[in-house]
Order: structure tokens, then sequence, then C-alpha cells
């Protein structure tokens, strides 16, 4: 299994997004919509030109969960549940062709009072585009499995059946 446990996490480890994500109209479209975000700022063109920004803004929500998504890999990809978010600030705008990427720094580890399998997990993240600029931070913490916790042991389904090729 990949992805970190409990026991990988130490306060001050900062984990970087092995990938960038190129955020396209497409998907600021699409996100409006799913999000039924009725503001103009993310869909009339005509309109966001008007403004100081003079584009389309990218949605703040969209912003937030592309970041949160390029930090899995690093951080939660073994986690139970996300148990809150906070602080959330956005110091720049993001626009339709900005690559963002995700830093993020442990805070906190500890282990679950109530549950033996798990613990809690928390980070600082922020998301940076491609002119290194900080676009998004946030903090999160989540529950995340122990290495030998049950409900992770064995996961690939095993097979007696020979290989036919």
């Amino acid at each position: 299994m990949s992805g970190r446990f409990l026991e990988d996490f130490v306060v001050g480890d900062v984990y970087r997004s092995r990938l960038g994500r190129t955020i396209s109209e497409t998907d600021n479209t699409w996100f409006t919509l799913l999000t039924m975000n009725t503001n103009p700022m993310h869909f009339n063109k005509p309109y966001a030109e008007r403004t100081e920004f003079g584009q389309l803004l990218v949605v703040s929500t969209l912003t937030l969960s592309v970041v949160l998504g390029l930090s899995v890999a690093d951080t939660s990809e073994n986690a139970v549940a996300n148990l809150g978010w906070g602080d959330i600030k956005l110091p720049k705008p993001v626009y339709a062709g900005d690559t963002l990427w995700a830093e993020s720094e442990v805070t906190s580890v500890r282990e679950s009072k109530s549950r033996p399998n798990v613990g809690i997990v928390g980070i600082r993240t922020r998301g940076i585009n491609q002119r290194a600029e900080v676009v998004i931070e946030f903090t999160r913490s989540f529950m995340v499995f122990k290495r030998d916790a049950p409900e992770v042991l064995d996961v690939f389904p095993a097979t007696d059946a020979a290989w036919t090729v």
C-alpha cells in the first residue's frame, strides 16, 4: 500500500506534490455549474474583463479542491476521514491557465484516544502557482490509519487463478 501511515508523520516535515495541475477554463466552467455558483466573475467574460482582474477568476473552492487533491498522495492517502479545514486564505487570484502545486507541513501528530487503529494528523497546506506565488493557504486535520490497522492489511485481492498468457 502506498501513502503515509500515522507512524510516518513527524511534526515539521514538509511534503511537496510531485505533480502540478493546470486549471483550464473548462475546469472552471464545469465547477461553476456543478456548484451552482452564480457569481458572473467566474463565467461571464465581458463582466470579468471590466473588473480590476481583467479576466475570469477561477472559483476559489475549485482552487481549494485542486490543491487539497494534489496534497493527498503525500498526506492523506491512508486517511479514514477529514476532520476539519480552517484558516483558509486566498492571497492571490487564480486564472485559467495557471498551474498549481501543493506544499504541506505537518503541524501535529497524535494517537486517537477512542480508536486504537488510527491517529490524528494536523497539517497546513498552501498552493503555489507557476510564478511562485502563494494563491491559497489552509489548515486541515484528518484521521489516518496506523500501519498495522486491520483495515489496511492485505487489501490486494489474492487469486489462485493461473496466468493464461
